[in-house]
């Protein structure tokens, strides 16, 4: 059973790297064998991250990209054409959250959720995905959310954002099977990462009442951790999901239930 979890000798990377979730999966996946390339648009958390986890033997290596400039995105796949030949693992992580209506919502903040957690998914997989197929496949996890599912109060462009992620994922399935590119969505509940309590800070609501009220309704009465999530991640990544594409992976506690 340990063989359909072991990684080694693939390519994976992971956008939104440097903290929370996208953090947890680059160490896991790591420990399991890959090399990693996190990109993060934050140069000294993504540097201060690379060497955290290098000084622990991982394979990792940081590349600053933002996921909304196209060019950023073509010249993360042409370095790793160039260095690596191949790309196995895919997981489009990176995101933003505005608590907002869209009454209260300005247009910068509408489109800066947009493009960060639903363009972003597009550029980089747009770029990525012809390295992928050269190479005979491989498997992408693009993160939505429970409310890429049901709606959220205040939320209007994260829900937006999400839902098209949701979408997106099960197109792309379609279109890249034959290909042998798997497309997965993975969809977190509340979990605590930075971005959850920055929630707080935008709903102006103390963080511990916040955090309390966001666990107490789940059947498992617990916010999620990153590592939660980065194991789902490695389910959708390894052989273990062989036959799985173009479906929603929820792992929210039940949340949704």
């Amino acid at each position: 059973m340990l063989d359909y979890f072991q990684l080694g000798g693939k390519i994976a990377v992971v956008t939104g790297g440097a903290s929370g979730i996208g953090l947890a999966t680059a160490k896991l996946l790591s420990e399991l064998g890959t090399k990693t390339i996190i990109l993060d648009i934050d140069q000294q958390k993504g540097k201060e991250t690379e060497q955290a986890l290098q000084e622990v033997g991982l394979d990792i290596e940081f590349v600053k990209c933002d996921v909304t400039n196209a060019q950023d995105c073509q010249s993360v796949a042409e370095l790793i054409a160039g260095k690596y030949g191949k790309v196995d693992v895919l997981f489009n992580n990176a995101g933003i959250i505005r608590r907002k209506t869209v009454v209260d919502l300005d247009e910068a903040d509408w489109d800066a959720v947009i493009n960060v957690s639903l363009k972003g998914v597009y550029l980089l997989s747009k770029y990525l995905i012809p390295l992928m197929r050269n190479s005979g496949g491989g498997s992408i996890i693009n993160t939505g959310s429970g409310w890429g599912i049901k709606g959220g109060d205040k939320a209007a462009s994260y829900c937006a954002a999400k839902a098209g992620v949701v979408n997106l994922t099960k197109a792309m399935a379609i279109d890249h099977g034959p290909e042998n590119i798997r497309v997965n969505c993975i969809c977190p509940g509340d979990t605590d990462t930075p971005l959850l309590r920055s929630e707080a800070k935008q709903l102006n609501i103390e963080e511990s009442s916040f955090l309390r009220s966001s666990a107490v309704d789940r059947p498992l009465a617990r916010l999620g951790t990153p590592e939660d999530i980065a194991k789902g991640v490695l389910f959708l990544a390894s052989d273990l999901s062989a036959w799985v594409t173009g479906t929603t992976l929820t792992v929210d506690g039940g949340g949704l239930a």
